[in-house]
């Protein structure tokens, strides 16, 4: 049943409304489930959950709220914040499954954003606006998006009467975009048995459009790089800038960033970017086409790599990259610098290792006085979960039915997840974000972070049914 309800009448409905216009096209009419929907959404992005000043425990408390209207009992909810900081809470939920000896399903999401400063954007980050077909807001996409489906779709469920055969659980934690507060891998170590699964879905996978807008394929992540930072620092008597030398700290430095920059990784396959790289070459066709096939055939292949590595997502899928991110030095406006570093950003490929990395970055700085050393804590490095028919299968199916014509292809995502932990602990994890987004990916941490009003609702109905799809199982 659907409601004659407009995009710009929901808007007032629910308080979108603001100085800036929804767009006059998005005029299809919503369902009242997709009414509610935006109320949460809405709710979830404007609840500021940075770590500098947010808090994920009230977004949590906000989730629970809903959850406890619709029916679920306190004992299938549970709330949890470290004392020492309170801000930092999350929320795991249970809906049961009828079948007690079939493992459950865990959906993963988290609720910190990375931080986003009202001066740097168009608009105020931490409100929900809608232009030019697109959601703008702080987190939209990564990863308020799966967040509030995964709230969504426990709320419909339940309210629904719908009785899986295999338990749903629902995790949506603290600290995937920064370190040390109370994320999954706290929740791993202190009440497993909340989040035990037979495996895991995450963001991850997104799916790719072409320029005119048209999809292409739907990921699926089965490999993710791995996080890594390392440090860069030089260290120096220092002296009055009066009398300057030529062995400075800040010259060191800048000089050991100026190799790094030159600095290349080699190409690198495995199963994940080989099927993606074959299934996307037939696509794509022409001359990119042809020479994702010889890469395929021939990772060394340099004519072929050149090509391909004119697109950054690309380049980066084929090696470890290593970027610098943050610079720090000198003490005073008049005086030689006494010590001076920067942070270099490393994802690594799967199956490199990060004494490998440091060994590499240490040979392409080639400068004693540049001490480089391993950010601690060291990244896990887990094995990717399996590729199995149990996991493909429903994926292709439910695609067929929302995204008709659309090929469903293995990815190895270039950004780290809170998989790592999940995939670490025994609970093979899958990045499946269920819809499309520009090549910038929504400018995810960056400014203007944004999605598609119309890829929103029906990556929304492709997750309540693939999540529908695993529950019953069986081919049911």
């Amino acid at each position: 049943m659907r409601f004659g309800v407009s995009f710009a009448a929901v808007a007032a409905c629910i308080g979108l409304a603001s100085s800036q216009a929804w767009s006059s096209e998005m005029t299809t009419p919503l369902r009242a489930d997709q009414v509610r929907f935006v109320s949460l959404f809405k709710e979830m992005v404007e609840t500021n959950t940075t770590a500098s000043s947010g808090s994920c425990t009230r977004a949590a408390e906000q989730v629970a709220a809903r959850l406890k209207a619709a029916g679920y009992a306190d004992a299938d909810i549970h709330l949890f914040a470290d004392p020492e900081r309170p801000q930092d809470g999350g929320i795991v939920a249970t809906l049961p499954g009828r079948d007690p000896h079939r493992k459950a399903i865990l959906l993963l999401a988290h609720l910190d954003v990375v931080e986003a400063h009202r001066e740097d954007w168009t608009r105020d980050p931490f409100k929900l606006v809608e232009a030019d077909g697109n959601f703008y807001g702080r987190g939209v996409f990564d990863d308020k998006y799966h967040a509030a489906i995964w709230a969504d779709l426990m709320v419909r469920y339940k309210e629904e009467g719908y009785r899986p055969d295999r338990t749903v659980k629902m995790a949506l934690t603290c600290g995937e975009e920064s370190s040390g507060l109370h994320g999954i891998d706290w929740v791993l170590q202190h009440h497993r048995d909340w989040v035990d699964a037979e495996f895991a879905l995450n963001e991850g996978g997104v799916g790719e459009s072409d320029e005119h807008g048209t999809h292409v394929l739907l990921g699926v992540q089965t490999a993710e790089k791995v996080y890594q930072d390392f440090k860069l620092e030089v260290t120096n008597p220092g002296g009055h800038s009066s009398q300057p030398v030529k062995d400075n700290a800040i010259t060191h430095l800048a000089g050991a960033l100026v190799r790094l920059g030159d600095l290349e990784f080699p190409t690198q396959l495995n199963d994940t970017t080989r099927t993606y790289f074959t299934r996307l070459a037939a696509i794509k066709g022409g001359e990119t086409g042809a020479a994702m096939q010889a890469l395929v055939k021939n990772p060394q292949d340099a004519e072929a790599a050149a090509l391909i590595n004119r697109n950054k997502a690309w380049h980066s899928m084929l090696r470890t990259t290593c970027v610098a991110t943050m610079l720090n030095g000198g003490h005073a406006t008049n005086a030689l610098p006494q010590r001076a570093n920067a942070n270099i950003n490393c994802r690594i490929f799967p199956g490199d290792s990060v004494p490998y990395v440091l060994k590499t970055l240490t040979e392409a700085v080639n400068d004693p006085e540049v001490k480089v050393t391993v950010v601690p804590p060291q990244t896990l490095t887990p094995p990717p979960p399996p590729l199995t028919p149990a996991i493909m299968q429903p994926i292709e199916r439910v695609a067929a039915e929302v995204y008709p014509g659309v090929p469903v292809v293995p990815k190895l995502e270039t950004f780290a997840t809170d998989g790592i932990y999940t995939n670490t602990a025994g609970i093979p994890t899958y990045g499946v974000w269920g819809l499309f987004v520009d090549g910038n990916l929504g400018n995810i941490h960056g400014l203007n972070e944004h999605v598609g009003v119309r890829e929103l609702f029906l990556g929304r109905d492709f997750l309540y049914k693939l999540v529908k799809a695993y529950a019953l199982g069986k081919g049911r």
